[in-house]
Order: C-alpha cells, then sequence, then structure tokens
C-alpha cells in the first residue's frame, strides 16, 4: 500500500516540514551529487551511520564496497555527529522520493499539533531512537546506513496515535492491477508496521541486509511514545473547533 494523499487539511503551513525536505534535497544535490559517484560514495563513507565502527567493533582497516568502483576503509575515528548526519542522506533516487513524500502525506498534521520547534525536536529524537533500534539489532554491522526513514517512521507513529480514523487515500497492486481506496490511517499505518517488523526478525544478531528494517520499527515506536509529552492539546482543541465549524459552515 502507498499512501497518496489524506483527508486531514492542516490549518497552519507546515514550515518544519518544508525545511526539513529542503534540507534532505540539499544534502542530496550539495553533497552526494545526486546520486552520482564519486559523491555519493564520499558522503556514505564520512556521514553514514555504520555500527560497528561507531562501536569499535569492526576491524581498522576494514574495506566496505559502498559501488562498482568505490569502497570506505574503516579508519576507527567514526564521529558520533553520524547518529544525526545519516538521517539527511539517503540513496538513491526512490530512497530520497519515497521518503519526502511519505514526510509530506504524514507530517503537516504532526506539526499542526506541535509547532514546527516541537516537531523539529521530535523528528530528530525519533531518528536517534531509529538508530539506535538499527544498531541493537546488530551492533557489529558494516553496512553504511542512510536515509530519513526512521524519523519519518516515527512522523507515522505520532499520525497513527493522533488521527487513527483519519481516512488515507491509498494506491494497492494486486499483480498488474492497482487501484486506490481510502482506509483509516491506523488500518494503512498498521500495516506498513507490520511489514517492517515481519522484515526485520531475520537480520536480528545477523548480516545486515540493504535495508535498515529495525530503524524503521523503532522509529515508529518512538513516535508512538513520544507525541504524547511533545504535542500540544491546546493546538488539537482549537483544531477540533476550528474543524467543526468548517463542517457546519
Amino acid at each position: 500500500m502507498f499512501p497518496l494523499r489524506d483527508i486531514n487539511p492542516a490549518l497552519r503551513r507546515p514550515i518544519a516540514v518544508i525545511l526539513i525536505v529542503l534540507v534532505n534535497v540539499s544534502a542530496w544535490v550539495l553533497v552526494q551529487g545526486f546520486g552520482q559517484d564519486p559523491s555519493l560514495a564520499h558522503s556514505l563513507c564520512e556521514y553514514a551511520l555504520i555500527p560497528g565502527e561507531l562501536l569499535r567493533l569492526t576491524p581498522v582497516g576494514t574495506l566496505i564496497p559502498v559501488s562498482r568502483n568505490f569502497a570506505c576503509q574503516l579508519e576507527g575515528d567514526a564521529s558520533v555527529w553520524t547518529l544525526v548526519t545519516h538521517m539527511f542522506l539517503h540513496g538513491g533516487w526512490f530512497h530520497i522520493i519515497g521518503n519526502m513524500w511519505f514526510l509530506w502525506v504524514f507530517g503537516d498534521n504532526v506539526e499542526d499539533a506541535m509547532g514546527p520547534l516541537r516537531f523539529v525536536a521530535f523528528y530528530v529524537l525519533c531518528g536517534l531512537a531509529a538508530a539506535a533500534a538499527q544498531i541493537a539489532s546488530d551492533p557489529a554491522a558494516a553496512v553504511p546506513m542512510v536515509g530519513a526513514s526512521g524519523a519519518i517512521g516515527g512522523v507515522m507513529g505520532a499520525y497513527a496515535r493522533l488521527y487513527p480514523r483519519t481516512q488515507v487515500i491509498t494506491l494497492i497492486f494486486l499483480g498488474f492491477y492497482w487501484t486506490t481506496v481510502a482506509v483509516p490511517a491506523f488500518a494503512m499505518l498498521g500495516y506498513w508496521f507490520f511489514i517492517q517488523l515481519i522484515s526485520g526478525l531475520p537480520a536480528l544478531g545477523g548480516t545486515s541486509g540493504g535495508v535498515a528494517f529495525w530503524a524503521h520499527v523503532g522509529g515508529f515506536l518512538a513516535g508512538l511514545l513520544l507525541v504524547g509529552p511533545m504535542h500540544r492539546p491546546d493546538y488539537l482543541a482549537r483544531r477540533a473547533h476550528l474543524m467543526e465549524r468548517r463542517f457546519f459552515d
């Protein structure tokens, strides 16, 4: 299932969401060279999160292939800042476009319930929780981890808690046939979470694959928990009042 849009208009301009999208796109263009080597390879070697290097569990000098012609050589000096920088980098066009689309669909309403400053803090905290979950699943992993998926998973978890019955227009593929249906947010997002959880089980304590499923799981759960203390009930009450007025007007 792929979300196209939600039937849940935001009352405020999503300033923080727009800023985060711009930062990700800027990093893709200016740091990663539109996904072309050597810029892409350099960004993965310098700014990606490599659990085994960060925890010093992978031997210094280890070579990690990151493309057909390039490899990272671990020097044992990984920066703790890669816990943050990795969430603004991506591995390909589909990766960044998919992540930014999910953020755009669900992020505006979550920001609506928090305000921009709280949303930015929430987003970063979810990204850190996602990174921690992925590291815990395989501490010695030597595969560079990049992507906003964990932080955006947190946004999706928050959305599922704040607006569980909101209808999401979803694209569904059934072989060569596709259609669109409106499903409640808790069903669409619950299905997404279930797929991440099931897909991540084979990688527990083993060799990491190409997708950081446990980052998705950790981010989603963090969003479910953090949205409670970080959203503003007065914003939601005002939103409910204005939406009721719109409905009757």
